[in-house]
């Protein structure tokens, strides 16, 4: 069984990532910025990350 890591960087701190594989479409927390982020593309080992707007929810207070 393989242990392949993959790299990629937030958008919006640039911190560095190594992650353990992933598919496209996976959402994940920066560690830093605590940014919210879908994997959008895997290849050759790297990710492309996008941020993701979180909806909060308006509860009508």
């Amino acid at each position: 069984m393989s242990s392949a890591t993959l790299t990629g960087a937030c958008p919006e701190c640039e911190t560095g990532l190594t992650l353990p594989p992933v598919v496209q479409g996976e959402t994940l927390s920066c560690p830093e910025c605590m940014l919210t982020l879908r994997v959008e593309d895997v290849a050759d080992g790297r990710l492309t990350l996008e941020m993701v707007e979180v909806q909060l929810r308006d509860w009508g207070q």
